[in-house]
């Protein structure tokens, strides 16, 4: 069973938190949220794939991307908190979740346009976008590809090439390939991560939106990689979630979901590192002398 992973398939992980002989009970996968009921699900026809996808709740739309061999199940304490305020839309990337098998080998290319044609399809417009793990990967290509489409852009723990992973990501992937019982369609999304994606870091500053680049402080992406990934977006923030992991969406949904609700909410601010450094400086000056 595939269902909480995003960089990496669940029996990794599972063994990674639950079999290592350094495990403590508490610090064991926490239960998975309740699956909400959705408003709408439905598929549609993309590119001669099959795609499944579901709707919650209403007002501005809100595109989520889940991530690796997983589903939009896995972003079940992401949907719960925005459909409250947000049209949530979430789609099974194909290959994966409930979402058609395609005939080629699956690019993060690929992806992204279905997430695209997904945007055509229900005729929203430019929406904010949230992606996780390979999610995040998509999301910037839709940044970078469909430009128009995206108002807002949250990308949580993504990498534009293989090198971008930790080692001991790349590691772990390797051995799961050794494994012969590995399913076909396993091996197949787990495969695509030692060779895809292939994203010139000169692409980012093709991304109009402002973005929101996220990573935890013990992620499967090297902290390095995620610096870079920020510095190369005109109109990027960063956060690092402190004493976290890749999977802090689901092991902590009320902490990432507030850094993004956050980042949502507020109009964004480019800020001047001298400039703006320099003007508080003098208020603080001020203040001080009083």
């Amino acid at each position: 069973m595939r269902a909480q992973v995003l960089l990496l398939p669940t029996v990794v992980m599972a063994c990674l938190t639950a079999c290592s002989p350094s495990a403590k009970p508490e610090n064991r996968v926490p239960e998975p949220a309740p699956q909400p009921s959705p408003v709408t699900g439905q598929k549609f026809q993309h590119d001669g794939v099959e795609l499944y996808y579901e709707v919650y709740g209403t007002g501005e739309p809100l595109l989520l991307i889940h991530g690796n061999g997983g589903s939009s199940r896995d972003l079940a304490g992401q949907i719960a908190h925005f459909r409250k305020n947000y049209q949530v839309i979430a789609m099974d990337s194909r290959d994966q979740g409930r979402s058609a098998d395609s005939p080629a080998r699956v690019t993060y290319e690929k992806m992204a346009d279905d997430q695209a044609a997904l945007l055509d399809h229900l005729k929203v417009g430019a929406v904010n976008v949230v992606g996780w793990s390979d999610g995040g990967i998509e999301a910037l290509l839709l940044a970078i590809r469909y430009p128009g489409k995206v108002k807002k852009l949250v990308s949580m723990a993504a990498n534009l090439t293989p090198q971008g992973l930790h080692p001991d990501a790349i590691g772990i992937i390797k051995e799961m390939l050794k494994d012969p019982k590995l399913p076909a369609r396993d091996r197949k999304v787990t495969e695509m991560m030692l060779t895809e994606p292939q994203i010139k870091v000169t692409e980012l500053r093709k991304i109009t939106a402002p973005a929101l680049i996220l990573a935890s402080d013990h992620d499967m992406i090297s902290d390095e990689h995620t610096l870079d990934i920020f510095h190369h977006i005109p109109n990027a923030q960063l956060e690092i979630f402190s004493n976290a992991t890749h999977t802090i969406p689901f092991d902590d949904p009320d902490r990432f979901n507030m850094a993004v609700a956050t980042f949502l909410q507020k109009p964004f601010v480019k800020i001047d590192r001298v400039g703006d450094t320099m003007k508080s400086l003098e208020k603080l000056r001020t203040v001080s002398a009083k």
